[in-house]
């Protein structure tokens, strides 16, 4: 029954070899189930025929007319070159405009034949005018498909050019239908689609291509938006189910004296209510026999590596080691600087893994890693390398674990014969439906209140206009004794993107701040690292007023005496970005202050994230009205966020009630059959294969 949807797409009528090979390539179509899985990105109403002469203006998104070719003209030579056709319905005339694949569409003309075309109009010297329509013969109009609404399929240049346009992807679809019509089976449990009241997985592949109207359009995507999150929330909850039963851990059973130590001694501040839940939470974890998988969210400055530095003297104080991936070198330096400091007369060895070790202290480094007498391992990607291998790892924390790809992460989990107990921590507050499923098959702790004593950070959002009262303001501060970031969005000018960049800056900033009175560094990422090190270092000390950078100081840079952010071009950035930068500052016990510094022609977007900055410092608030804004995908990046899998339908921004449905099923689902194996089931197996994430466990593990 499956065997006529897995059949190549090369066999439907009007595709072939050569269409068969650019469908794959530019859209990963191979087989007919490909195809009908490839769904419209919107909508047009092809049921009315309009009147030339009714088109008084361009209000009309897209017009459809029925009208006869009186004339076929090619104008202009070279680059200038187009196709000028005249067409006429008796009521008045048109002109169609082709500056591409002219030859191809002029050979499809014929002077006084009828024309179905649909196109956006426009009125150009008194004329109704269309650009590049679609075209088709009232001969062939009447032998496909009649809709009302009908898809418009995204394309690529290649498929264009190849004669794969939107309309032509639309005839290719509905000769597949012919094929496939009878052979759809149900992937959904009766059960669910009583439950759920759901349509059937052929009537909304059907109203998915070719809806009869809004009505079963919306409950053909409701459908298919269901499957497809229901597909994910299994694996997710099945991988989950494994690690909760299976997965065996390392048992911390003490709490000992390095932990105690520290806890008395060299504790700098007292934790806050919500360290102490965590650091409970991870506890239970890792005394229970299983392996830990937690998620770790929490606010800029909300002390998520304290908890994650106690949580590695447990596994110190049980005889493991310990070790922290960080996405930088600058962040990476970091945690080993305070970590020494904190940790200094405890008798813990800590260390400094990164692209800059090189040679003897590299390979004297490996050495005593290997044989157990380094107790806490810092670094970055390094890490992960095949010559890094652990005596007894037994924690493993990833810092800003979303700049990490799911291969990159697991890596780490395969540096001892047991998986460690993984913690992952994240200052990017992450929406709950997006968390839900990307991170689904892990438990989350939340750190939801700052340290004591820390005062909101003021933003401000300032025009171009206003560059000299910001000049001002800085000068102010400084003579306070604070220091003063400012963030570019480029290093240098672009043809492309007129925004300002830290180049420009530096000459702007030196001039309105000269030295020697005024000192300013500047730290970006194409800087060779010592460069980066001794910037950040001289900043981190006092010895300079101003730090120019671009976004490598996003995370984990921590000078409590800097109490200014400037973020030139902050339209540039999205609103976790712009949290992130502004949560450099306001580390000390000074007031702090964000400045936003924009352009004074903003699109409806940048204007809506500038108000919500200025309105709120909430962190979990700015994210969920970012994903509503920009995506999931464009939040986190697909490759970094480890969504491995591609939602074709859903989105987790807009369909967050379908999501929390679909969740409900899947618990409902593997609570009766934990590994999908009653028959009914079956068709779910299949689903979920075409929906796994790239996750550290295979799935074929559990089944």
């Amino acid at each position: 029954m499956n065997g006529v949807l897995n059949n190549s797409v090369q066999f439907i009528p009007g595709v072939g070899a050569k269409r068969a090979q650019v469908l794959e390539k530019e859209l990963g179509i191979r087989t007919l189930r490909d195809l009908l899985y490839y769904f419209p990105y919107r909508y047009i109403d092809r049921s009315r025929i309009f009147r030339i002469g009714e088109i008084r203006d361009e209000s009309a998104a897209y017009v459809q007319i029925r009208a006869r070719v009186e004339s076929v003209q090619i104008a202009g030579e070279g680059p200038r070159k187009r196709l000028k056709v005249t067409v006429t319905d008796g009521s008045g005339w048109a002109e169609l405009v082709w500056f591409k694949g002219i030859n191809w569409i002029q050979r499809q003309l014929e002077i006084n034949r009828e024309y179905i075309v649909f196109g956006k109009p426009s009125i150009f010297n008194g004329m109704l005018n269309m650009v590049h329509p679609e075209l088709e013969s009232t001969l062939v109009e009447r032998d496909r498909l009649r809709v009302g609404v009908q898809g418009m399929y995204s394309t690529t240049e290649k498929l264009n050019s190849n004669h794969i346009s939107s309309k032509v992807l639309y005839g290719i679809i509905c000769n597949a239908w012919q094929l496939a019509d009878k052979h759809i089976p149900e992937t959904l449990p009766a059960s669910v689609l009583r439950e759920y009241g759901l349509m059937g997985l052929r009537d909304a592949l059907y109203h998915i291509h070719f809806p009869g109207g809004q009505e079963q359009l919306k409950a053909a995507q409701t459908r298919l938006k269901f499957e497809e999150l229901l597909a994910i929330q299994l694996n997710i909850l099945k991988l989950k189910n494994y690690r909760t039963t299976r997965s065996k851990g390392f048992i911390f059973g003490v709490v000992g004296e390095k932990f105690n130590r520290f806890y008395r001694e060299k504790l700098p501040f007292p934790l806050t209510g919500a360290q102490k839940r965590v650091i409970k939470e991870i506890r239970a974890d890792v005394a229970g026999g299983r392996q830990m998988n937690r998620l770790l969210q929490g606010d800029v400055g909300s002390g998520k590596t304290m908890v994650a530095l106690m949580s590695m003297l447990i596994a110190i104080d049980n005889g493991y080691q310990a070790c922290i991936m960080a996405p930088t070198e600058i962040l990476a330096n970091q945690h080993y600087e305070s970590f020494t400091e904190l940790l200094s007369g405890l008798g813990i060895r800590v260390a400094l893994l990164t692209g800059s070790v090189r040679n003897r202290p590299r390979k004297e480094l490996l050495a005593d890693l290997e044989k157990g007498d380094i107790h806490i391992l810092i670094g970055t990607h390094a890490l992960i390398e095949d010559r890094v291998k652990f005596f007894n790892l037994g924690f493993v924390v990833i810092d800003e674990q979303h700049r990490f790809g799911v291969q990159q992460r697991a890596r780490l989990w395969t540096k001892n014969h047991y998986l460690p107990h993984i913690l992952v921590m994240t200052a990017t507050p992450i929406p709950r439906t997006l968390a839900m499923t990307l991170y689904g098959d892990l438990d989350v702790s939340i750190i939801d209140e700052l340290p004591p004593g820390r005062k909101p950070i003021k933003t401000l959002h300032y025009y171009e206009s206003h560059r000299l009262r910001m000049f001002g303001f800085i000068r102010d501060e400084i003579a306070k004794g604070r220091q003063v970031y400012i963030v570019y969005p480029l290093i240098r000018e672009s043809e492309k993107m007129d925004y300002q960049n830290l180049e420009e800056g530096y000459v702007g900033i030196t001039q309105a701040f000269p030295p020697p009175q005024y000192v300013t560094l500047v730290v970006h990422g194409k800087m060779k690292q010592a460069d980066k090190d001794y910037g950040m270092r001289m900043f981190k000390e006092g010895k300079a007023h101003i730090l120019l950078a671009t976004s490598v100081i996003e995370v984990g840079v921590n000078v409590p005496n800097a109490t200014v952010m400037v973020i030139e071009s902050a339209e540039r950035f999205g609103l976790s970005q712009l949290h992130q930068l502004r949560g450099r500052v306001g580390r000390g016990g000074e007031q702090s202050y964000c400045i936003l510094m924009t352009s004074v022609k903003l699109s409806a977007e940048s204007r809506k994230r500038m108000q919500a900055m200025v309105a709120t410092t909430d962190g979990f608030e700015l994210s969920e009205m970012d994903m509503q804004l920009r995506g999931p995908g464009d939040l986190q990046g697909t490759q970094q966020s480890g969504m491995a899998f591609e939602l074709k339908i859903a989105s987790l921004s807009r369909d967050g009630q379908i999501l929390q449905l679909a969740r409900g099923a899947a618990e409902r689902i593997l609570e009766d059959d934990p590994v999908l194996a009653k028959a009914e089931n079956q068709h779910l197996v299949e689903l979920c294969k075409r929906y796994e994430a790239e996750k550290e466990i295979d799935f074929s593990m559990i089944s």
